[in-house]
């Protein structure tokens, strides 16, 4: 008699626009199509979506307006769920997601299942003041105190997430951030090979949120630096920097090569007609509009925010890292950027993005999830 399908739940506050939350709607999806039972339980639905998915419930009839409130509605709601359910397991699908992870454990004690949780941002955190800091790499220790196990997202993150988390190397895997499928790696690559560029003047594309993190500033003083009459600046997302950051590109005289179209999905177009992709950020965990930049064979500018960037840029021979914070330096390689590169180049690019898709990464984490319901609870009949 073969076991039971694997119970799996995902907990999010929303699908409020976010890598975290994309790729864990592309994981629940490829689980569901492994024969995994899984589900997504939100504490606000308002905001549809990447895609339409199945089996995503709300675990209260009301939405929730801020994130304290939509914690306070997991944390209560959802042991009811587990329990009804018999979930094997919880998925928290990034670092945001940590504190109701945490407190389910402590309020649950044994009766909540294993919890694996993927690490998808920076761990060092060097924006934070010195104290908030010190308070952070508590808080870090406490989740490896009560979190079962980490999944880092490239090799270079497994030494950060064990010194800082303070977990041994048993409780922690490596599996590349499912941040594309195969079909999206080859509908970037004919998108990008297929585009007519034939603007005048050198056009760089930005994608995040208009937050403090991506520091828009440092990429429009850059930009400022070295931009031509016919040079243009585009930078994709929406946030709360929007008008502080369009009133910089007008005191720094750029605000007709600067453009903010807000949110935008998909990036295929953008991509496809950029010159060079530029990433400002002041920390990152693996940036997945990074890894779409590869998979189309872009050149890309980035700061050294991560652990992951260098061996995620082929350590200089896919793209040009640059120090944090330092506007010279990454005007300066924003302006070295080849206007013709070799088809050696793009296509080293698109073989290093071909790591990080969903169909090598499912089954990986099926196995490990199997393997920690099985300590848990031994064989499931």
């Amino acid at each position: 008699m073969s076991p039971p399908p694997l119970r799996v739940l995902t907990f999010l506050y929303s699908f409020a626009p976010g890598g975290v939350e994309r790729v864990a709607a592309r994981l629940h999806a490829a689980f569901v199509r492994h024969g995994v039972e899984s589900r997504v339980v939100m504490a606000d639905t308002r905001i549809a979506p990447p895609f339409p998915l199945p089996a995503v419930t709300q675990v209260a009839p009301e939405p929730r307006g801020n994130t304290v409130s939509r914690l306070v509605a997991l944390v209560r709601g959802l042991p009811a769920i587990i329990a009804r359910d018999r979930i094997d397991l919880l998925f928290c699908a990034g670092n945001t997601y940590t504190a109701p992870a945490v407190l389910l454990r402590l309020t649950m004690g044994r009766a909540c299942p294993p919890i694996l949780a993927k690490i998808s941002n920076d761990l060092v955190r060097p924006d934070m003041p010195w104290l908030v800091r010190v308070c952070y790499r508590r808080w870090l220790r406490i989740q490896g105190r009560y979190i079962d196990h980490f999944v880092g997202m490239a090799p270079a993150m497994r030494g950060e997430i064990a010194t800082l988390i303070g977990v041994p190397d048993d409780r922690i895997s490596i599996i590349e951030d499912p941040a594309l499928s195969d079909a999206d790696l080859t509908r970037l690559a004919r998108v990008r090979d297929t585009a007519q560029r034939d603007h005048t003047g050198r056009h760089f594309l930005a994608i995040g949120r208009l937050a403090p993190q991506k520091n828009f500033p440092l990429l429009l003083d850059a930009f400022a630096r070295i931009a031509q009459p016919d040079d243009r600046l585009r930078i994709l997302g929406e946030g709360p920097e929007r008008a502080a950051l369009e009133a910089q590109a007008a005191r720094l005289g750029i605000a007709d090569k600067v453009a903010l179209p807000g949110h935008t999905d998909p990036l295929d177009v953008w991509l496809g007609q950029a010159d060079a992709f530029v990433l400002s950020s002041d920390f990152e965990g693996v940036p997945a509009v990074v890894i779409e930049a590869l998979a189309a064979g872009l050149p890309i500018v980035a700061t050294d925010c991560c652990v992951s960037m260098a061996d995620l840029l082929g350590h200089g021979t896919l793209g040009s890292l640059v120090p944090v914070g330092d506007a010279a330096a990454l005007g300066a390689a924003m302006d070295s950027v080849a206007s013709n590169e070799s088809a050696e180049i793009v296509a080293a690019r698109r073989a290093a993005a071909a790591r990080f898709t969903i169909e090598h990464a499912t089954g990986r984490y099926v196995e490990l999830m199997q393997r920690l319901v099985a300590q848990r609870y031994g064989a499931r009949v």
